[in-house]
């Protein structure tokens, strides 16, 4: 089989279908759906699960999966207000070191399923109640207000035409850019395709794939540090309940994107297109005055519908 990104079947087109299908549903069903402003909020909401599906993206192109995405998140945002505020520390230097933790619990879940042998999926069960233990035990349980402009410079806005655009949705966009042309152009994007898809053949093809696997898991942890930023820069504060909910959005993202769960195939501007999905999903049930439990609902119904048409899709390739 071919494991090229730029060879992806269906689930290239089928994430923009979806996307198109849902947008002419609820502009049916509310005027004030498409306008621009309601739009922008769309990204604005989408941007935090956005970075961390990322991440989320490039470990599971090697088949791999991380549960604890959302708090590892919870505790960058922690690590870097209580730094910034509580310590007094330089703002950017605060932003470095909730940067360097999250990375270092990308390592260690790469480490774990590398050099201990571990399944991915227990990992980072483990990892993630390891988080959030310690996001809980270091901020007391307390929000962490009054925050430093530096941290919360990415939820400014600018206008574009109608619309508030903030510069947090811009460098989700800018990261999504630059993780498409890693993965589509250059030898370490192709490595992840290959390891994801045969990992035995891959590493007879002299890859190493122990290293390929660690540096997966390092640069998801970086994403979740920025998505930590991001999610700071929204709220205004550094909350420790945040991530709840993030790492089974993100996998949503990722697996409504076209992304093979089964690792080798997929492409990451799908995944974006996953998020965005999600976003109108609730945005779209919000307008329409769906109460959030049904919203929920109907999430889990599309990651089902996604899963099994990925399914099929593996079945007819075969």
């Amino acid at each position: 089989m071919n494991t090229s990104p730029r060879n992806i079947p269906w689930g290239a087109l089928g994430p923009w279908l979806a996307l198109l299908v849902t947008c002419l549903f609820f502009t049916t069903q509310s005027e004030r759906f498409l306008s621009a402003e309601n739009l922008s909020l769309v990204l604005q909401q989408v941007m935090v699960v956005g970075v961390i599906a990322i991440g989320q993206t490039l470990v599971i192109l090697t088949a791999g999966i991380d549960l604890s995405c959302g708090m590892v998140m919870a505790l960058g945002g922690v690590i870097m207000t209580k730094f910034a505020v509580h310590y007094g520390l330089n703002p950017y230097v605060a932003i470095a070191c909730g940067l360097a933790v999250t990375t270092a619990f990308g390592l260690l879940n790469g480490l774990l399923v590398t050099r201990a042998k571990l399944p991915p999926f227990i990992v980072t069960l483990g990892t993630l109640n390891i988080a959030f233990a310690i996001t809980q035990i270091y901020s007391k349980a307390q929000i962490i207000p009054n925050l430093p402009l530096e941290l919360t410079a990415l939820g400014n806005t600018f206008n574009l035409g109608q619309a508030e655009v903030s510069l947090g949705t811009v460098t989700m966009l800018v990261l999504y850019v630059v993780a498409w042309f890693v993965l589509r152009d250059t030898a370490p994007g192709r490595h992840l395709y290959a390891v994801g898809n045969a990992p035995e053949a891959a590493r007879l093809t002299g890859i190493s794939v122990d290293r390929v696997l660690i540096t997966v898991y390092a640069m998801a942890g970086l994403f979740y540090g920025i998505a930590a930023l991001l999610s700071v820069a929204r709220t205004g504060v550094g909350d420790p309940n945040a991530g709840q909910t993030e790492n089974l959005d993100a996998i949503t993202a990722v697996v409504l994107g076209g992304t093979s769960l089964f690792g080798g195939r997929g492409i990451i501007l799908g995944t974006l297109v996953g998020a965005v999905i999600v976003g109108v999903f609730r945005n779209g049930l919000t307008l329409m005055g769906v109460a959030s439990v049904y919203q929920t609902l109907i999430t889990g119904i599309l990651v089902i519908l996604a899963v099994a048409a990925d399914q099929m899709s593996r079945k007819g390739a075969r």
